[in-house]
């Protein structure tokens, strides 16, 4: 017998399992905006997706929230979703606004700044060909 409580949180193995997978990212960041608890570096994060090495995850930053400078095994992207982020690389600074996406070769160096309240949809995807 399956009960409810199953059905509204399912096991992150059966989460993430299957060829399909639909992510409400509205639902998704409305529910981490509310937790209670304050963000580290004023920044909250959920993965909301992760299958074998590619992951997904939401990042919602509030106004002067930090990431501070780290690197990915593989590609990465930074789509802001809403407000605007600095990211700084060794070769370049990029503002970014809604609607902006950032792709990052796998190994560059960043880290990303809050202009204001924002959210992100970060990308990481190890073994990517870099061609």
């Amino acid at each position: 017998m399956i009960i409810a409580e199953e059905l509204r949180r399912p096991r992150p193995a059966l989460r993430f399992d299957g060829p399909e997978h639909v992510l409400d990212v509205n639902a998704a960041l409305l529910a981490l905006r509310a937790e209670p608890h304050p963000g580290a570096r004023g920044h909250r994060q959920i993965t909301i997706l992760h299958h074998g090495p590619v992951r997904l995850v939401l990042v919602a930053f509030e106004a002067g929230g930090r990431m501070p400078a780290h690197q990915a095994p593989g590609w990465v992207t930074i789509h802001v979703l809403r407000g605007s982020l600095h990211v700084h690389t060794a070769g370049a600074q990029h503002v970014l606004g809604a609607g902006q996406i950032l792709a990052l070769a796998p190994g560059v160096p960043h880290d990303v700044d809050a202009i204001s309240e924002a959210d992100m949809l970060l990308g990481v995807y190890p073994g990517a060909p870099t061609r």
